[in-house]
């Protein structure tokens, strides 16, 4: 299992999950549109600051966002 991918699903389920574009969460973590898309293709792995960026402005701990439980 790669924590790339179990940090794709989760993170694409949570912006789902409230209702965020990629575009929205960008602004809100101050990263680039294309950045996130690329996590959430699991085409990059996201360093623990960006994952601490990303967990804040999704009110989630950052644990959430690798948890293998919660996979989609």
């Amino acid at each position: 299992m790669d924590l790339k991918d179990v940090m794709a699903a989760n993170l694409r389920r949570i912006r789902h999950d409230r209702d965020l574009t990629q575009e929205e969460l960008a602004e809100m973590t101050g990263l680039s549109a294309r950045y996130i898309g690329s996590i959430e293709r699991a085409r990059v792995s996201a360093s623990v600051t960006i994952l601490g960026k990303i967990a804040m402005a999704l009110n989630v701990e950052p644990g959430e966002l690798l948890d293998v439980r919660a996979r989609r």
